[in-house]
């Protein structure tokens, strides 16, 4: 059997089942109940400096 085989016949069998695997954790990891607290501070990053812009540099904080 030649690499090119080998490969893509690893590729159509177990490398589908790994990044199946890896996707299902990443959803699973996302929604994790103690993920809340970060999701939420994530979301509110646009606002963070709503009463005054943010400094130019940051040599003047």
């Amino acid at each position: 059997m030649e690499t090119y085989s080998l490969l893509r016949s690893f590729a159509d069998s177990w490398g589908l089942l790994a990044m199946t695997a890896f996707f299902v954790g990443v959803v699973i990891w996302v929604l994790r109940p103690g993920a809340r607290r970060e999701q939420d501070d994530a979301a509110s990053i646009p606002f963070r400096h709503d009463d005054r812009p943010a400094p130019a540099d940051r040599s003047e904080t």
